[in-house]
């Protein structure tokens, strides 16, 4: 098993497979004209696979593909293929618009469960915010993975006053429809331009959310990075991702391996472990994987203090968030 110093267990590995994205998000890329890693620097199907591997056999039982946009790359297919072999849970995290063209493929290699961004219910916001006229699209793949019987999370990141006023709109989609709607709390990375008074918490959230629905709360599983919620009568459910407001890391089981093959411990950490050269090198993967984590800090890369007011956005040390992943 992989641990850190604070006992945690890590067996879920998140593989961002490109930074290479057909949706232009504010908050997730710092500028319309991107300088995307060259594919020379990607980890190539293989080497994906490799270290991949190498993660089972320290005891993974979970990897989620994540970008950009995963299905942008064109050997997602293979990538997908080669670990569907692998024993664990094989997921992914998608925008969507591409999603048409994969659903045979992610049925075949065993893909049960879709993460889905989506910042707002509205066309028009939508193409505001992502730059990108895709909005049906992405709602039509959505209904159909829906209709296939995928488990489908919808990812919605809140802001105050550009989609807070929606958050009514989400519950009550999850009245007809078995979505999973999960509010996440605005976050600070390279070149977005965080404030704190973008960030519009969880206890906020559940206000406005009290004066139209009454909710219950839900089990909590290990690991949940989610408060989950659901209305009575409802087919979905909804919950918060509060990373700004209230933090989990105490529970933590989760590392992140870039695009050009660096291991993250932490979605915040400053320090990477280059695998990809280490591989190419034909050096020992598992030291480095467990030095990586053992200096994991306590929570929030340790570079946030317990009141995300006093943050100044412009001090954290990170990537931007396509550069790392989702």
């Amino acid at each position: 098993m992989i641990k850190d110093t604070y006992h945690r267990t890590h067996d879920y590995l998140r593989i961002s497979l490109t930074d290479v994205c057909n949706l232009r998000c504010f908050y997730c890329m710092p500028e319309e004209d991107y300088d995307f890693t060259p594919e020379s620097r990607l980890m190539q199907v293989d080497e994906i696979t490799h270290i991949a591997r190498t993660f089972v056999d320290m005891g993974v039982t979970k990897i989620r593909l994540t970008g950009g946009e995963p299905l942008a790359r064109k050997d997602a297919a293979e990538i997908l293929k080669q670990l569907s072999d692998l024993p664990v849970t094989l997921t992914m995290t998608t925008n969507a618009t591409l999603l048409h063209r994969y659903m045979d493929i992610l049925e075949g290699c065993g893909v049960r469960s879709l993460n889905i961004s989506l910042d707002t219910l509205k066309p028009e916001k939508f193409l505001w915010i992502t730059r990108r006229k895709q909005f049906r699209l992405a709602m039509d793949n959505i209904h159909e993975a829906v209709r296939r019987g995928f488990h489908v999370k919808i990812n919605a990141v809140i802001m105050k006053g550009l989609n807070d006023n929606e958050l009514l709109d989400f519950v009550s989609w999850t009245r007809d429809y078995p979505v999973h709607v999960r509010f996440i709390e605005f976050m600070p990375f390279n070149g977005n331009r965080w404030t704190s008074n973008q960030v519009f918490t969880w206890k906020e959230m559940l206000e406005v959310i009290a004066t139209e629905f009454p909710y219950e709360h839900l089990q909590k599983e290990p690991h949940d990075t989610a408060k989950k919620y659901r209305v009575p009568g409802h087919k979905g459910t909804f919950a918060v991702i509060s990373t700004m407001s209230a933090p989990f890391c105490s529970g933590c089981n989760r590392m992140r391996l870039t695009a050009d093959g660096k291991m993250k411990n932490c979605l915040f950490s400053r320090g990477e472990t280059d695998l990809l050269s280490a591989l190419r090198n034909g050096e020992d993967l598992e030291f480095l994987i467990r030095s990586n984590i053992l200096q994991k800090a306590r929570g929030l890369g340790g570079q946030m203090g317990e009141d995300f007011k006093k943050l100044d956005g412009e001090k954290i040390d990170n990537r931007s968030m396509i550069s790392i992943g989702g």
